[in-house]
């Protein structure tokens, strides 16, 4: 088998640093490996594999001889991804820049694996929110269409950056300390007022759109859409950060176009690849984020008929939106690569 030459591009950050354990963890296999990141990174050194290498700052030529590229996400990936592409690489993007552009598949490996194929140069990872929901979705799905889904998410903070896990820490020391809460991050760095999350909980995640719904909320009603390759289907999300370090949940409820059973749901649930069913309520048995921190699977439980329409399905879900819901997606869409020999 050919190992590619592979490229990590925001090494230093915290989903670069999740590749890289990732590629220790499942053993990628590579050829040579570059590490790269902003110019104030560059000069770190780094160890994968038993051995250390040197964090380069990221240019369009960085790109020579590389394979597969792994973007850790942000606006830099505008502008690098396609210089990448022209010197052969095929990039892995986190970020949400070609998300929803035609000519770019969208994937979720476990779900819709065959889009792989239809790149061009970019495979686009999807938003965490939508990874880890459309997890839940695909089952239910391919036993009867799903028309419509009702979701609220329980966003950790770590999905705001480092930024977010030590803005918690702070107002949790100084709340412990008598101290005023300061808030600098939350609900976005962009936004006009910003609230504690420490005690708290924030019905905003990003900007508001003009229909009042944020950006991460229409990410997850576009995406979902063109997953599963229906733009029929309804979403409605609100989605809601949390003052939880790492791992999302999210409560689902979703319509189908003919009634499908719990136990028939579970049953493809237990089939079903990423997916762990931990679904025993009276022994208290369900999926929460500081069991699915660190996991490469989402949990899913809670599954329950609507109480009124028998064609609705209630479950909750949750995983690891740093491993799932960002790098091992993408080091997943690259294993695909790997194992296809398509690059």
């Amino acid at each position: 088998m050919r190992k590619p030459n592979v490229a990590i591009l925001g090494a230093t950050g915290a989903v670069g640093q999740e590749f890289i354990k990732l590629i220790e963890d499942r053993q990628f296999p590579f050829k040579n490996l570059k590490l790269l990141a902003s110019a104030r990174s560059a000069g770190t050194e780094l160890t994968v594999c038993g051995k250390t290498y040197v964090v380069e700052e990221a240019t369009a030529d960085s790109f020579e001889n590389v394979d597969i590229a792994l973007f850790a996400g942000g606006s830099i990936s505008k502008t690098l991804a396609p210089e990448a592409v022209k010197r052969g690489a095929i990039v892995i993007d986190n970020s949400s820049t070609f998300r929803m552009d035609p000519n770019v598949p969208l994937v979720v490996p476990e779900v819709n694996p065959e889009d792989i194929d239809t790149h061009q140069g970019i495979i686009a990872n999807p938003n965490c929110s939508t990874i880890i929901m459309a997890l839940g979705l695909k089952p239910l799905h391919d036993l009867s269409p799903i028309k419509r889904v009702v979701v609220s998410t329980y966003q950790a903070v770590s999905g705001a950056g480092k930024e977010g896990i030590d803005e918690l820490d702070n107002q949790v020391s100084a709340h412990i300390q008598g101290k005023p809460m300061e808030a600098h991050i939350l609900p976005s760095a962009s936004a006009p007022k910003h609230y504690p999350i420490a005690f708290n909980v924030i019905p905003q995640i990003d900007v508001l759109l003009d229909n009042d719904y944020t950006k991460e909320e229409m990410k997850m009603v576009n995406e979902t859409q063109k997953i599963l390759h229906d733009d029929s289907i309804q979403v409605v999300p609100t989605t809601v950060r949390i003052p939880v370090y790492r791992s999302h949940s999210e409560s689902v409820l979703v319509e189908t176009e003919a009634p499908v059973s719990v136990a028939d749901f579970k049953a493809a649930c237990e089939k079903f690849p990423g997916l762990v069913v931990n679904d025993n309520p009276q022994e208290q048995a369900y999926p929460m984020p500081l069991y699915t921190s660190g996991k490469d699977d989402c949990e899913i439980g809670r599954i329950r008929k609507d109480l009124y329409n028998d064609k609705g399905m209630n479950f909750w879900i949750a995983g690891d939106q740093i491993r799932k819901g960002a790098a091992l997606n993408a080091l997943q869409i690259a294993e695909y690569l790997v194992e296809h020999q398509s690059f």
